[in-house]
């Protein structure tokens, strides 16, 4: 049976909150943005953090089951400081922090 797009959404989202360990109170900081069905058997899930222009897209196949190779999409380099950060809880700024340093 097909995920529908919703389905898709949140097995993208518990997938990256749990490659990250980020606690349950934390969890409300990361959004779905958007969720398409590409052929027939897989979605790119589209994820961020509200306000910021971050943006990560994982696929997840009709199996369930999501590539680990997701991809993070951001204006933002580590090089360019993280003033934009100061207001998120330290968790959710390690992760933005993190994924910038790597592009």
């Amino acid at each position: 049976m097909l995920l529908t797009s919703t389905d898709a959404g949140q097995i993208a989202l518990e997938f990256l909150m749990a490659e990250w360990n980020v606690l349950e109170e934390n969890r409300e900081w990361f959004v779905i943005v958007n969720s398409r069905l590409i052929g027939q058997s897989w979605y790119i899930v589209e994820l961020a953090v509200p306000g910021f222009p971050d943006r990560w897209y994982v696929q997840v196949y009709d199996n369930g089951a999501c590539d680990p190779d997701y991809t993070f999409l951001s204006p933002s380099r580590g090089s360019d400081g993280y003033l934009d950060l100061n207001q998120l809880p330290s968790l959710v700024a390690e992760v933005l922090v993190s994924e910038r340093n790597v592009r």
